[in-house]
């Protein structure tokens, strides 16, 4: 990345990462110029997250299930919030984290909640990837897992947080930087993920794809008139 630190000022959402992987069209259509249209699928993801997105603690044996996290990374420059981080008590001979008032070595593993089925995505491995780093940065310590957990079939998939996969996060983190510092929304670009995605309506990919056709052909009609 270009720079070592951002200011606060400059963060980003740490949701956008997965809004620029699935489409950058749709990634700015979001952030820079703020639209937003529910389809079934997102309103079904909404209410999936109503419940993991308020703040609180649940206590079960060696289990700690936190809610609503508030994140952020100053070298990455995004903010958020996680909807679950579960800590794990772990051997006092393990590389954990001290809880203030709780005895052990406790393991943070952040859960990022999607509706439908399991299957894998690269946007939602990234978004989780960064939650992970966010923890580490403020956490001081090494997160080498998490999970995706899918409410349609109520399964979760391990992510593990490897090189390559902190890479591409750290790679559209920046990109993300890059396109809402630009002020510039890409092009629309049709193909199968525009007929699922909720701002198919107003992003009408195929009539914008075609805009420099129907703008020559009205140019066209000019001139012979």
């Amino acid at each position: 990345m270009n720079q070592l630190v951002f200011s606060e000022d400059e963060f980003l959402p740490i949701s956008a990462l997965a809004d620029l992987l699935y489409c950058e069209r749709r990634g700015a259509l979001h952030h820079l110029e703020f639209m937003w249209e529910d389809n079934v699928f997102t309103a079904d993801g909404s209410l999936l997250h109503e419940h993991a997105d308020e703040y609180e603690v649940e206590v079960r044996g060696d289990l700690r299930i936190v809610r609503g996290l508030r994140l952020r990374s100053l070298r990455l420059g995004l903010t958020g919030k996680a909807d679950v981080v579960e800590f794990h008590r772990i051997p006092e001979d393990g590389t954990g984290l001290l809880l203030e008032g709780l005895p052990g070595l406790w393991q943070p593993t952040p859960v990022e909640y999607k509706r439908g089925a399991l299957r894998k995505e690269d946007g939602y491995e990234v978004q989780l990837c960064a939650q992970a780093m966010c923890l580490e940065e403020m956490l001081n310590v090494d997160i080498p897992k998490g999970a995706i957990y899918y409410g349609k079939t109520r399964r979760r998939l391990e992510i593990t947080f490897c090189d390559t996969l902190r890479q591409k996060t750290e790679t559209a983190a920046a990109r993300l930087h890059q396109l809402m510092g630009s002020h510039i929304t890409p092009k629309a670009t049709p193909g199968p993920r525009s007929q699922r995605c909720s701002l198919n309506g107003l992003c009408v990919p195929r009539a914008m794809a075609s805009h420099s056709r129907v703008d020559s052909y009205l140019k066209h009609l000019l001139n012979e008139a």
